[in-house]
């Protein structure tokens, strides 16, 4: 079993030095396809270009490969490294993730029930010290500790694609705008 918290810990520092922040490491693949996830953004624009993960993959192939020459390797056996950008539906890790986002629709699953709910859908309300605030699609406002939060991810709605919308169209064919 793969130790995710240790990994985060050798990865952050790497995807930092390069000026970048990390979003998230998961292990995915199961046993038949190991594979790495490492996603992070520019903190000032929260995208990622090709050159940029493959900035952050060879840094991070270099820590695990020097720590390999060690007898230390982070990752028992064969897997494949994958450094991405979160895309526009982005999973929600951070506490700072919820209070970026106010105002964007996402959906909320808790580790455990709570007001006999497991899964929270709505706007994001922001935050308060550890509590994310949801104004869910029922009408009712919600507050949900942040610990108890097993994943989040923002929605694809028309107002998340407007407020993402790529910030350089360079190397782009073309770029069609569609008035209302």
């Amino acid at each position: 079993m793969t130790d995710l918290v240790a990994l985060q810990q050798l990865v952050e520092p790497e995807v930092k030095s390069l000026g970048f922040e990390l979003v998230r490491v998961a292990m995915t693949g199961g046993t038949s396809d190991p594979t790495l996830q490492v996603m992070a953004e520019r903190p000032d624009t929260r995208q990622l270009d090709l050159s940029d993960c493959e900035k952050i993959s060879r840094r991070i192939s270099e820590k695990f490969d020097a720590l390999e020459a060690e007898g230390r390797d982070p990752i028992e056996g064969g897997y494949r490294l994958e450094v991405s950008s979160p895309g526009i539906d982005r999973p929600l890790t951070r506490l700072k993730d919820f209070a970026d986002w106010a105002g964007h629709e996402a959906r909320i699953a808790l580790a455990e029930p709570q007001d006999g709910r497991k899964q929270f859908s709505g706007e994001l309300g922001g935050v308060d010290g550890d509590t994310v605030r949801v104004n869910g699609k029922d009408g009712k406002d919600y507050s949900v500790p942040f610990a108890a939060i097993a994943s989040a991810k923002l929605l694809l709605t028309d107002k998340l694609i407007q407020s993402t919308a790529p910030l350089s169209t360079e190397g782009a064919d073309s770029i069609q705008e569609i008035e209302d």
